[in-house]
């Protein structure tokens, strides 16, 4: 039954580029937007978004964790995934429908801006979203080309209309609108994995207990991942330290999306080993995803901590030396979220043990609100960054503890001491070689360039077993190419 599945790596390398589109290609556009909106420009949509998405957490309901969980149990039963498809479908519409009406009611009587009604193409998106389910179905590629057609659309529209500050609602536009057509895409495959409904079987509503408690941990993410861009405004009022920031986040989640997206992949696969009770099979996979979160988050976080200084000014003009001192704080997210993700995300939810993982997410959220009251008021932007790393330290300890008598702590930090190793010398390297270089594309590229050789190089020193895993795997491929 196994050996006809998709192939993990596969899957994984689908939802890398799937998420790296949703964040790398708005990118593109960010050296333009940086230099035509301005940072408090960039703050005002920043601002805007951040409110909406408490809508768009509401209509959502925590559907989407549900429906992929549900369908990656029911993968080789049409029957059973088309009766989890329609109920959760309809449970959405319901939501998305009662939100996105409260949503206008607020924003004709409160916000009062063109920018807050725009934003509601984003409510419209979840309404028509089944992302969850090709997940579910552990069928990436499908979403990888939509967001590949549609983010590039996105950047089109950006350079072709938006041409001045003034032209900020289209920027917003930009924003919602192509997510929105991407959503409505992926209904054309639809009709070839799940059959028409049953009404009979309607009961959208069966497993609502269920949903919420899935939902309670989304809503306490929101607070310490969106809530931060709200209290800034809130606190400081300036759209200047709002815009920093979100220019901050963005950069630094390019490089986690490298790490979570092996999270998504092995979702559906770590709930079928479950399903089926495989539990030697299923310690083995979050083992090895501990691994790949030491191999790759040590030399990411590591690397963008170094570089940020040169990268920041060529890449989005003066007046943004702040970026690169918040860049340094936010990059150690890389390995604590990275660490998170798999305790939570593809250990606890797939194996039904959302208790643990909503109570740490609540302590998250609870000390993020806490520590930004405090620290914003004091450091501006730099409070809330440094708020949210410890609130993610708090997460992820709080997991690792909850789960020690399945996965082993000390075991999880053993993975990484080949990667701690190479990374120690990989900023020494750094560290001497860019001591007299300038801001510019070519020296931060070197930059990057050395760091990578550097520690890779020192990795084949330790032979690395990880390491040459992935090498024989690429060789295995690149020969099978050739001979075909």
């Amino acid at each position: 039954m196994m050996g006809n599945r998709k192939s993990l790596k596969r899957n994984y390398i689908y939802n890398l580029i799937y998420q790296l589109l949703v964040i790398i290609l708005p990118l593109v556009t960010t050296p333009y937007i940086s230099r035509i909106l301005y940072a408090d420009g960039i703050g005002v949509v920043s601002f805007a978004e951040s409110i909406v998405s408490y809508f768009v957490l509401f209509a959502s309901l925590g559907v989407g964790l549900y429906g992929q969980r549900e369908i990656s149990y029911y993968q080789d039963d049409k029957d059973k995934r088309s009766e989890v498809f329609w109920n959760t479908l309809i449970f959405k519409f319901i939501t998305s429908a009662v939100i996105l009406l409260l949503y206008i009611i607020v924003s004709i009587f409160y916000f009062k801006s063109n920018i807050y009604y725009i934003f509601s193409i984003s409510i419209l998106s979840v309404f028509f979203d089944i992302t969850w389910f090709y997940q579910g179905m552990e069928e990436f590629g499908k979403i990888v080309v939509r967001n590949i057609i549609f983010k590039i659309l996105s950047i089109a529209f950006i350079f072709l209309f938006v041409k001045s500050k003034s032209d900020i609602g289209l920027y917003a536009f930009s924003i919602c609108f192509f997510t929105f057509m991407g959503s409505i895409s992926l209904w054309v495959y639809l009709k070839h994995y799940v059959s028409k409904p049953i009404f009979e079987n309607i009961k959208p509503f069966k497993d609502f207990r269920v949903i919420i408690s899935l939902f309670i941990p989304t809503i306490a993410i929101q607070v310490y991942t969106v809530l931060d861009k709200t209290m800034i405004g809130i606190i400081t009022k300036s759209d200047f330290e709002n815009g920093y920031y979100d220019l901050s986040i963005k950069i630094s989640k390019i490089l986690l999306t490298i790490i979570t997206s092996l999270g998504v992949a092995l979702i559906p696969r770590v709930g079928l080993l479950y399903s089926n009770n495989d539990d030697d099979n299923l310690k083995k996979l979050i083992y090895k995803s501990y691994r790949f979160v030491w191999f790759m988050g040590i030399p990411l976080c590591f690397g963008l901590f170094m570089i940020s200084n040169n990268f920041v000014p060529w890449f989005l003009g003066a007046g943004y030396d702040k970026v690169a001192i918040l860049i340094k704080i936010l990059s150690f997210l890389i390995i604590i979220i990275g660490l998170s993700n798999v305790t939570g995300m593809q250990y606890l939810i797939p194996t039904k043990k959302q208790n643990a993982f909503t109570i740490s997410v609540c302590i998250g959220a609870l000390v993020n609100l806490v520590l930004n009251y405090i620290l914003i008021r004091n450091f501006l932007s730099i409070g809330a960054a440094t708020a949210s790393v410890i609130a993610e330290c708090a997460v992820t300890a709080y997991q690792i503890y909850r789960i020690r008598k399945e996965i082993s702590a000390k075991k999880i930090l053993f993975e990484g001491r080949n990667y701690f190793i190479a990374g120690f010398f990989m900023v020494l390297i750094i560290y001497v070689f860019m001591r007299n270089l300038i801001p510019s594309v070519k020296n931060s590229m070197l930059i990057a360039i050395v760091g990578a050789v550097s520690y890779f190089v020192i990795l084949t020193i330790l032979k690395d077993k990880f390491l040459y895993e992935y090498i024989e795997y690429f060789r295995n491929r690149a020969f099978r190419t050739r001979k075909l």
